[in-house]
């Protein structure tokens, strides 16, 4: 034995115990490492052909191996078991292609993002922003700078000028004294000019900042961005591994797989939930609605003015009003809230204060428990002190101090929120502090002192233990995967039955083997042997390209199918080139060696710019499509790349042994060749 054979036969032997040693610990891909490197390892040592032949065939095999391997799994689901899967291996290889909505049946939700509301979001951020700096300008700031301005702070400064919001992007100031507008206009324009403009106003006293249409546009563009995560993390929070989330300008396409509507149902919940948690300081010292004038309050909708002795900082109370509005029997809610809301929208509410509003249980003696009575209000400062972009945890807690079956969330914040939430209690102390979770008001406590340790909660209401808990998973998810950075509109939902689905399978494959078996067909009566190899080749390819796609976990739809299609044409049309040249240099008296190699090299140069141009061409559909037209662009991709592979690389090899291994002095190309 030769040292070469000598130094195969010791490095196969390692191999081969380098895979047990990998099955024993069970370390499954150690295990098809050895198995690739074996098969490799067998084709270099058999006794045929140079050794760079047998490098490359044993390349090949070794691919052909982990295309089986990988494709296994999917095979087994698409054959409805008939072709069976070891479970080992179906227990390590997590790859197979999903079938789409079109092939499987499903729920295709197309949500719009309310980008506007992201634009608020950053005017708003601006103006406090831009109050803080204001109250460094005119030292009136009663705290060190990294402290919240406090009621006292803010009455100062309006005394010096009036920020307003009157537009989606824009922030008013209205001096007091025009003078004062020189004092501030160098240091805003270090601060803020970047991302605004400065735009005078009519009057001397008056300039307005705007945020800059290329802010705006990037503002939209990642709000868009961040939904999609955000949907994203919801739906894995659920289990939905199957389930495809992608976005197209400011849409969120959802596609769930399967035929159970109450699992439906309660994704659309979870989607739909903006989860926007913020911390509010109620107003009780301004007494809003205690200054509603009688003939304004529309007490045939039930609504009436009640009086409450509210805190108003350290030693202080004060009596302050609300609306409140009863729930009539027949009405849920929802319908009550949306009546309380049109009557608060008559109201003059100034730009930096909102009307939150919470929901009021009542006890009924008759049932023994509490039970939705009405709505109220709170006027609040429109700010927030602190949002959920603060929570890094939030965990459902059964409260058994408040009895059996009472459950509440507990969020935890992150240092920098924990410090801030600590700060803003500080100078708050005896006032109340409203949670607001999507608009909506969960509680008010009264902060009794400064809170420390960067914890708060959120109640569940006075709902059924059940209800209470199903509610509090359901908010645990949202608050954990975050909050959307805008609201998102269900503008399109679909629902492809089942029974279409199986169709569509049915008649996709039938049409896509109907139509490669008169491909192949033709390719052997035209090419005779050469035609074999082709139509090989163009199988391999096809497979190559399922377990290139199995491996991204690639959802298969009608579209793809149509690109799988495509894609056996132009590997087809590759082999063609290739034995037209081959029977071109064979007319001209070539040699088969000679003829094989000159049809190699003449024909590489068209099918590399075929391939190139429709592999730009999917480029440009997988980076502007959507859905569908993605899912093909992204399986004419992988077929391009592959059917180069085979089409190019592995049938040469068949070639070159054919001629050199056979030494057959005749090649059979057809047309009489």
């Amino acid at each position: 034995m030769n040292p070469s054979k000598r130094s195969l036969l010791f490095f196969t032997v390692a191999v081969i115990a380098a895979g047990c040693l990998a099955y024993r610990f069970d370390l499954f891909w150690g295990v098809v490492s050895s198995l690739f490197v074996f098969v490799w390892l067998l084709v270099v040592w058999l006794p045929i052909m140079n050794g760079v032949w047998r490098l490359k065939v044993g390349l090949v095999a070794a691919v052909v191996l982990i295309t089986f391997l990988v494709l296994w799994p999917t095979l087994k689901n698409f054959s409805g078991g008939r072709i069976s899967c070891p479970a080992y291996v179906a227990d390590h290889i997590r790859f197979e292609i999903v079938p789409g909505l079109d092939l499987r049946g499903g729920l295709r939700l197309v949500y719009t993002v309310e980008g506007e509301e992201a634009v608020r979001d950053k005017r708003d951020r601006f103006a406090e922003e831009i109050r803080h700096e204001l109250a460094d300008v005119f030292q009136i700031r009663s705290n060190s700078s990294n402290i919240p301005l406090t009621r006292e702070d803010m009455a100062q400064l309006e005394e010096k000028v009036h920020v307003s919001v009157p537009e989606t992007n824009a922030v008013r100031l209205m001096f007091k004294d025009k003078v004062d507008i020189g004092d501030i206009e160098e240091r805003f324009r270090k601060h803020f000019l970047v991302d605004l403009l400065l735009i005078p106003g009519p009057s001397s006293e008056e300039i307005t900042f705007k945020i800059r249409p290329d802010v705006i546009a990037q503002i939209q563009e990642r709000a868009v961005q961040q939904a999609k995560e955000i949907v994203h993390r919801r739906i894995d929070e659920l289990g939905l591994r199957e389930a495809q989330v992608t976005s197209r300008e400011e849409d969120i396409i959802v596609e769930i797989p399967g035929e159970n509507r109450q699992t439906f149902e309660e994704i659309k919940e979870i989607i739909r939930r903006t989860a926007r948690l913020e911390f509010k300081i109620v107003d009780d010292e301004t007494d809003f609605f205690g200054r509603i004038p009688a003939e304004s309050i529309p007490s045939q909708e039930g609504v009436v003015i009640q009086a409450e002795d509210a805190p108003n900082g350290p030693g202080r109370n004060t009596l302050s009003h609300y609306a409140y509005i009863k729930k009539n029997p027949q009405e849920t809610m929802a319908e009550v809230l949306d009546r309380f809301k049109k009557w608060v929208a008559t109201l003059s509410v100034p730009d930096d204060h909102q009307v939150g509003f919470q929901a009021v249980s009542e006890y009924n003696p008759e049932i023994g428990r509490m039970e939705e009575g009405g709505w109220r209000t709170y006027y609040l400062f429109s700010h927030a002190d602190l949002t959920g972009e603060s929570i890094t945890d939030a965990m459902i807690v059964h409260d058994r101090d408040q009895g059996v079956g009472q459950y509440y969330v507990s969020l935890t914040f992150s240092p920098s929120g924990a410090d801030r939430f600590e700060k803003v209690t500080g100078v708050n102390v005896r006032r109340r502090f409203a949670i607001l979770l999507d608009g909506i008001i969960d509680s008010a406590p009264v902060i009794k002192s400064k809170i420390a340790g960067g914890r708060a909660s959120i109640t569940l209401g006075a709902a059924a233990p059940e209800q209470q808990l199903e509610n509090a998973r359901k908010l645990e998810l949202v608050l954990r995967s975050g909050a959307l950075p805008a609201p998102l509109v269900l503008s399109n939902e679909s629902m492809i039955g089942p029974s279409l689905g199986r169709d569509s399978i049915a008649l996709g494959i039938k049409g896509m083997v109907a139509s490669s078996a008169l491909v192949l067909v033709f390719m052997l009566f035209y090419y005779h042997w050469a035609g074999i190899i082709a139509d090989v080749a163009v199988l391999f390819n096809l497979f190559l390209q399922l377990a290139i796609l199995a491996s991204f976990n690639a959802t298969m739809t009608l579209p793809g199918i149509a690109g799988l299609a495509l894609t056996i044409g132009m590997s087809v049309d590759a082999n063609v080139l290739i034995n037209e040249r081959i029977r071109e240099e064979l007319r001209r008296g070539r040699r088969s060696r000679t003829a094989i190699e000159a049809g190699y090299t003449k024909a590489f140069s068209s099918i590399l710019d075929g391939h190139v141009t429709v592999f730009i061409s999917g480029l440009i559909l997988a980076q502007h499509g959507s859905g569908p037209v993605k899912g093909f662009a992204v399986t004419l991709i992988v077929g391009i790349l592959t059917s180069l592979f085979t089409g190019v690389f592995c049938t040469r090899l068949v070639f070159d042994w054919w001629v050199q291994g056979t030494r057959a002095k005749r090649l059979s190309v057809g047309g009489g060749l």
